[in-house]
């Protein structure tokens, strides 16, 4: 079957978990993400008056 893709975590939900946790807090809940916005945290502080 073509273009049909099965996954756990979508049939429970926590995909849309994670989403909705990542927009109220403004958290990402991926490692790429929170490395993003640790490194630009980081930059940020040193760089910035």
């Amino acid at each position: 079957m073509f273009g049909f893709s099965f996954s756990l975590n979508r049939l429970l939900g926590v995909t849309a978990a994670k989403s909705k946790f990542a927009r109220r807090t403004g958290i990402p809940t991926s490692k790429a993400g929170l490395e993003r916005k640790v490194g630009r945290t980081l930059i940020n502080i040193l760089f910035k008056k």
